[in-house]
């Protein structure tokens, strides 16, 4: 087993920043993660790591809480990825075009390589009744998607939740052949869960999971939105919800993964889950 891998990573998920009273209901603390990603940056910069992610939420709601907790991301010394969650449209309409270069994103969705990895940020908001501008087409489609999946049955047809448009499908597929030709692993991101079947799940998970089934070179799906966490594995690709990092009011929930030739070792700060995944 080799001693050294051959990169790591940080996680963080749903730090949902705002100067609230906290949601006792929910056992939210929006107000604390501020100290809560103080640690954790302070965590990261005690080890050697490609990179941190955040895997959306930024923020709880209100646009001048970007102001607050961007500042913070300031003492990494990694470089830094976002994506972004459905709260982080909890803001006034004049700003719904703009959070991605708010953030510091090229664009809402984005791939790059790292060591033999293509890692591929999906923005799973595209298609939602809270991301797009309030005349826009996009939230009739996803009006139309939650009923169907209503009427279906199935569990996860909520306005919290969304999905990717189809020019975005189309990248996805192409990125995934691109990342195949090179000889690369992949490794899915995106804020909403897919697999196992949640509440919470993205809108288009069925078919997000079909397209994922047809390769055999996507090594993980890693998400957040559901706070509570998940984990499942279809066909060789794990699917890993990281917990939020707002829930409780002390505890902190974030990790870092160490990519080795033969598994993924994930080790848990706070309440997340450290896992050992073997890659086939």
């Amino acid at each position: 087993m080799p001693s050294a891998p051959l990169f790591r990573f940080g996680v963080i998920a749903d730090p949902q920043y705002a100067d609230l009273e906290p949601n006792l209901a929910l056992n939210r603390y929006p107000a604390n993660s501020l100290a809560k990603l103080r640690d954790a940056i302070e965590e990261f910069n005690r080890h050697d790591l490609a990179f941190v992610v955040t895997l959306g939420d930024i923020i709880d709601r209100e646009w001048k809480s970007f102001d607050g907790i961007l500042p913070v991301y300031e003492a990494l010394r990694h470089p830094k990825h976002f994506l972004l969650g459905n709260h982080d449209f909890a803001i006034a309409p004049q700003h719904l075009k703009v959070v991605p270069p708010r953030v510091g994103m090229p664009s809402a969705y984005y791939d790059f390589s790292h060591a033999g990895y293509r890692f591929i940020a999906l923005d799973g908001n595209e298609i939602s009744v809270f991301a797009p501008p309030e005349d826009d087409p996009r939230r009739d489609e996803a009006k139309a998607l939650m009923k169907a999946l209503e009427n279906s049955g199935a569990p996860n047809g909520h306005r919290w939740n969304a999905a990717i448009g189809s020019a975005q499908y189309d990248w996805l597929v192409e990125k995934l052949h691109e990342a195949k030709t090179a000889g690369e692993k992949v490794v899915v991101m995106n804020h909403y869960p897919i697999f196992p079947e949640d509440g919470h799940n993205a809108l288009d998970s069925d078919r997000l999971l079909a397209l994922l089934a047809q390769h055999d070179h996507i090594v993980a799906y890693l998400n957040g939105h559901n706070h509570a966490g998940n984990f499942g594995a279809v066909d060789g690709t794990y699917f890993i919800n990281f917990k939020g990092m707002v829930d409780t009011e002390i505890s902190s929930a974030y990790a870092i993964v160490s990519v080795y030739e033969d598994r993924l070792d994930i080790a848990g700060f706070g309440r997340e889950t450290s896992r050992s995944l073997p890659l086939g």
